[in-house]
């Protein structure tokens, strides 16, 4: 009997979990991201093809005084790839490698191509890219346009892999951007939102594909910086490094984390390694864990020890860079109507981890916050983006949350995300831009102070606001502009 219920709640559960979205009946003329969050009518979707095309579109667009925004994949979530009764360019078919220089170590790409394109075109001249998000799918014009990190701790964020780029302005020419040609723009650009013009393609700097030796350690919340600062960034031969952190509601809520480090092995045969892998393991089970995970406090504390487990029948695995790098998590893939997941990032100096995690502790029991999963990577010190958000070597947490997308529901998510902001803050920290925009205008400034040098230099460059979105309409004052 119990093995039979147990089968149904298995089916129930599978059907449940795959119901697409597709089948909900959408406005054709309304546009969205990956949030699902306040739908906004466009005048019309363009694909982009070939740069003559986009050059005509700019030149179009800024003599009759329509907006242009500029989307990838779509998987920000505040608003940064539409604008109100504006243009919208989907890049995603301007993908083209368009040449590969092994000695140099370089690769040039259009903007549109993914980083599971660059990682195919690379990887039989046993190279890597040095920098990416933590999954593959994402476009590299969108990369680098947020300014993205990684699992990697010795690259520092990706604004340090890009050589130069081609930028379409908003007068509509092309123009080059490096750190020696038209210097001004590239730590405005990336990182810029797509607010300065659309990338066109980029060149990007390589490094050596390599064989890592997988390590899985349980740790305490209370020894994580001396564990990280000792035995991770002190050994050279420490490549890359992820942790979670448990949100079960028991004992080990906010108190409990696992690492999982790549250690380099030079003894091992890369040829016997580097094989392009093509699927993920445990989708199906782990993604019907993980719908449970959103529902029943139970269920979270099964998936917090389904991972561990997942996680130490890793320990000792040999894996090429280009497969640690080339993760799709198919199992957080989520489409239900009237509800999302919704990601939060905040930025910690090292030395306030533990106290942050503490006062996050007490607002999560305060607060109505459905938290699914904590992610915490390692950010490298780098300023040179104007809208840099590690000014300090620091931790990175990405958090999950679900939530019903109501009006009701949303102002609810919003006054505890506000109140974690806060709690960034007073430790020195700041959140990640590309996400659904819940802090207040304060708080952006506090954690952006160069803000209205951003603003200034698109005034100068973009007088007209050719380029918009409704991120920037909210943060930059965007509707008084003429």
């Amino acid at each position: 009997m119990k093995k039979t219920l147990a089968l149904c709640l298995l089916i129930v559960l599978c059907v449940f979990t795959y119901i697409r979205t597709d089948s909900i009946e959408q406005d054709p003329y309304l546009i969205t991201d990956y949030s699902r969050l306040k739908p906004i009518k466009v005048e019309r979707v363009i694909a982009g093809h070939e740069e003559e095309q986009l050059v005509r579109l700019i030149n179009e667009a800024r003599s009759n005084n329509k907006t242009v925004s500029i989307a990838g994949q779509r998987h920000s979530q505040g608003g940064h790839t539409y604008y109100k009764d504006g243009i919208v360019v989907d890049m995603t078919s301007y993908n083209k490698i368009l040449e590969i220089d092994p000695i140099r170590k370089q690769i040039r790409v259009q903007a549109g191509a993914t980083w599971e394109d660059v990682q195919k075109a690379v990887n039989p001249y046993h190279l890597a890219v040095k920098t990416m998000q933590s999954q593959n799918i994402f476009t590299i014009g969108g990369s680098i346009s947020i300014n993205a990190h990684g699992r990697d701790i010795r690259n520092e964020s990706l604004i340090k892999s890009v050589l130069s780029f081609r930028l379409l302005n908003a007068d509509g020419e092309v123009i080059t951007v490096s750190r020696t040609e038209n210097a001004e723009l590239l730590p405005l650009a990336l990182g810029g939102y797509g607010l300065f013009g659309i990338i066109l393609d980029v060149t990007l700097q390589l490094t050596e594909d390599e064989v890592y030796v997988m390590e899985t350690d349980p740790i305490e919340v209370e020894e994580y910086i001396d564990y990280f600062q000792t035995r991770v960034l002190a050994d050279p031969a420490m490549r890359m490094h992820i942790a979670r952190i448990s949100v079960a509601p028991d004992s080990s809520f906010l108190t409990e984390m696992y690492a999982v480090n790549y250690r380099h092995d030079p003894s091992a045969d890369l040829n016997q390694y580097n094989r392009l892998q093509t699927r993920e393991s445990n989708v199906i089970p782990v993604k019907i864990a993980f719908g449970l995970n959103r529902t029943f406090d139970w269920a979270k504390s099964w998936f917090w020890r389904m991972q561990a487990n997942i996680n130490e029948n890793q320990k000792g695995k040999r894996i090429s860079r280009n497969n640690a790098m080339r993760t799709h998590s198919e199992f957080m893939n989520y489409s239900q109507p009237g509800k999302n997941d919704l990601l939060q990032e905040y930025f910690i100096p090292i030395d306030e981890f533990a106290g942050f995690i503490a006062d996050m502790k007490k607002v999560l029991g305060e607060e109505k916050l459905n938290l699914l999963n904590i992610t915490v990577r390692y950010v490298n010190r780098d300023e040179e983006a104007v809208l840099s958000y590690a000014h300090e070597d620091m931790f990175a947490l990405v958090c999950l949350f679900h939530s019903p997308l109501s009006d009701e529901a949303q102002a609810e998510l919003g006054r505890g995300i506000s109140r974690l902001i806060d709690e960034v803050l007073e430790h020195r920290g700041t959140y990640y831009l590309p996400y659904a925009p819940y802090p207040t205008m304060e708080q952006f400034h506090k954690s952006y102070p160069r803000y209205q040098e951003f603003i200034e230099a698109k005034h100068k460059y973009d007088p007209t606001g050719v380029y918009r979105n409704e991120f920037f309409r909210k943060y930059g004052g965007m509707d008084e502009w003429t």
